[in-house]
């Protein structure tokens, strides 16, 4: 037919533009297809989620960091820099809950940001997850020996099997303990998810039953001794509302964990209902516990008496409760055990995802029969983290682990706007169907199809088009402009090209503090000319009538769109570009290896590698008449 192009006669031009096609090429929905040997076991409700979200969220950080915070930051409005922290971090939530009921399939970030951005987005965040959660699991694994060595009476009282050892001749200190724990984790998750998910669950009821004996007991010595912490001639704000907001900058890591319940979204029963209750209640309750416990440290001593690292022990050790030291240490003993399960229980599925996508070999997408767990891809995590944990010392790495955080964070909210506005037209389908569907009675019409055109088919020629389906003029109530549906989606498009740029520029004016003043101004002045545009113009326009069919109907709806997503990009890129430039060369060392994975693997495996497009209004049609399916 006239309007189907076969890629060999497409010319230089094809092969020209055939890599940045690659980049943004976008997949279903659904990228299992529905194939029963890559299916997950739909076993999880509410309260697995909740045992996932507050067990990943609440680590051993809050036993030292309200400690290190209040000392050098918040002083006793610490619990004001948690709130704030914990604001910022709903506004992931929010992005997080919409996205994760709209697309209840395995892969979180990575899913997301395949199906709105693009192949190219998608594949940096899920390289960067996999490294977040490698070295994620092996700082936790290694912050548990000391406290359990606490709980012996002692470092030297640990059996010498467990002990940590260093090599003779080497600057190597070995953790055999560490690597005993995460193998032990490793075999539970492969039991299965609903197993697993329960003895999380027991392990964060502990770890909270500790948090609420802090609060309970630390709240009767204070009002025993008069809250002493607070009776301070430097007032609340010791280092004044600059210090406090400091201080939530440093704290918004401990709410880091409530993305592990957007990547179990493919085993929930009922993902819309029960996905955004996880999400939205795990980090409330987080946050409560923060405060609470923040409340009450504070008053219990002055915030410059507070030890930086045993806070909250040493707290109740001056007022003569020294046996409260061995159940703090139990408690972030707990503490840490729920996150290392938090840490390796999303990998697996990443993996699994980006395998299913032909990105990754298939090895990590077979998923075990019997328990309906990605075996393979647990095991795999289980022993990298293992060995990293055994070995290495891998604290002075945590920076990365923040790096992949708050880039799927941001590209999260990024996709929440594009979802709203330029929701994708197009759908791709196997090169199989190529033949049937160019010889089907139902396709019609050589109208230019938009935006982006698969590798099977010229971007110069027409894909299956209704004459007249969007080329009705739409008048706009806010500008009384008349915008056609392809303007309107242009509009909307460079806006959020904008309002990224825009927020880099201010993010990064913002944190270069040894730039001239002009030079930072300006900056500013740009960033926010650019950000405000494009706030101005996605107010100003309707959002896009598709997204209420696109994807699974009936979940949560983000608020405030598009302020709420905009404040998140915001707060997310302040906090990128803020993490160090040590960070950030260690991080991109490892994306360079991604992208030579990439080229070499996955550019050419990609299951969208021949895929052809169709317009989204078709797309039921041709599934009907071609036996395809295209959920």
């Amino acid at each position: 037919m006239g309007f189907m192009v076969d890629t060999q006669q497409e010319g230089g031009e094809h092969h020209q533009w055939s890599c940045i096609r690659n980049l943004v090429r976008r997949k279903q929905v659904d990228s299992s297809n529905g194939k029963a040997e890559h299916q997950l076991a739909k076993a999880l409700t509410f309260p697995h989620l909740i045992a996932v979200g507050v067990g990943s969220t609440i680590g051993a950080g809050v036993y030292i960091l309200v400690g290190t915070v209040a000392r050098e930051h918040s002083g006793p409005a610490l619990a004001f820099s948690f709130l704030i922290a914990g604001v910022s971090a709903a506004l992931s939530a929010f992005c997080y809950a919409e996205l994760s009921s709209r697309f209840p399939s395995a892969g979180s970030a990575y899913h997301y940001s395949y199906i709105c951005i693009g192949e190219g987005v998608a594949w940096l965040i899920g390289w960067a997850l996999i490294l977040e959660y490698t070295i994620g699991g092996s700082t936790v694994a290694r912050g548990i020996s000391p406290n359990l060595a606490m709980i012996f009476g002692g470092e030297d009282c640990l059996p010498a099997i467990l002990a940590r050892h260093q090599i003779p001749g080497l600057d190597i200190v070995v953790d055999p303990c560490a690597a005993v724990l995460v193998f032990v984790v490793t075999g539970l998750l492969c039991i299965g998810v609903k197993e697993s998910t329960f003895a999380q669950g027991i392990i964060t009821t502990v770890n909270v039953f500790v948090m609420i004996f802090v609060i309970v007991a630390g709240s009767y010595l204070c009002f025993k001794t008069g809250w002493a912490g607070y009776q301070l001639p430097s007032g609340y704000f010791p280092y004044g509302v600059d210090g406090m907001l400091a201080g939530s900058a440093t704290v918004f890591f401990a709410y880091i964990g409530f993305d592990s319940v957007a990547s179990m979204a493919e085993e929930v029963k009922n993902p819309q209902r029960d996905l955004p209750l996880g999400i939205g209640l795990s980090l409330l309750l987080c946050c409560l516990l923060y405060m609470m416990v923040s409340v009450v440290i504070v008053g219990l001593v002055p915030y410059y008496a507070m030890d930086p690292d045993t806070p909250i022990s040493s707290a109740f050790a001056t007022h003569g409760i020294q046996w409260a030291a061995y159940l703090i240490a139990l408690g972030a003993i707990m503490a840490l055990s729920s996150t290392l399960m938090g840490s390796i229980l999303p990998q697996p599925r990443i993996l699994m995802a980006m395998a299913r996508d032909g990105l990754l070999p298939s090895f990590f997408s077979d998923v075990n029969q019997r328990t309906q767990v990605p075996v393979k891809g647990t095991i795999s995590t289980g022993f990298c983290a293992a060995l990293l944990a055994f070995f290495m010392d891998v604290s002075q790495l945590a920076g990365m682990v923040s790096v992949g955080t708050l880039v799927a964070f941001t590209m999260v909210a990024v996709s929440v706007l594009i979802l709203r506005y330029v929701p994708p037209d197009e759908v791709p389908l196997p090169s199989s169907l190529q033949e049937r569907i160019c010889s089907a009675p139902f396709l019609r019409g050589e109208e230019n199809s938009s935006s982006h055109v698969g590798t099977s088919i010229s971007s110069k020629q027409p894909l299956l088009f209704e004459p007249g389906d969007s080329t009705v003029e739409k008048k706009e109530a806010s500008w009384g402009w008349v915008l056609s549906k392809e303007n309107r989606r242009k509009f909307a498009g460079w806006s959020i090209m904008f309002i990224c740029i825009g927020n880099f520029l201010i993010s990064y004016a913002a944190s270069s503090l040894l730039f001239p003043g002009l030079l930072r101004y300006s900056l500013c002045g740009v960033g926010g000319f650019l950000l405000l545009f494009g706030l101005i113009v996605l107010s100003c326009i309707d959002q896009d009538d598709a997204r209420h069919s696109f994807g699974h109907s009936g979940g949560f709806i983000c608020p405030l769109v598009p302020l709420l997503p905009i404040l998140c990009i915001l707060i997310n890129m302040y906090l990128l570009v803020n993490l160090g430039a040590g960070t950030w060369a260690r991080v991109s060392v490892w994306l360079f290896i991604g992208v030579l994975v990439y080229v070499f693997y996955g550019r050419r495996h990609s299951s969208l590698a021949n895929a052809f497009y169709v317009t989204t209004a078709h797309a039921d049609e041709i599934g009907r008449n071609s036996g395809y399916s295209l959920a």
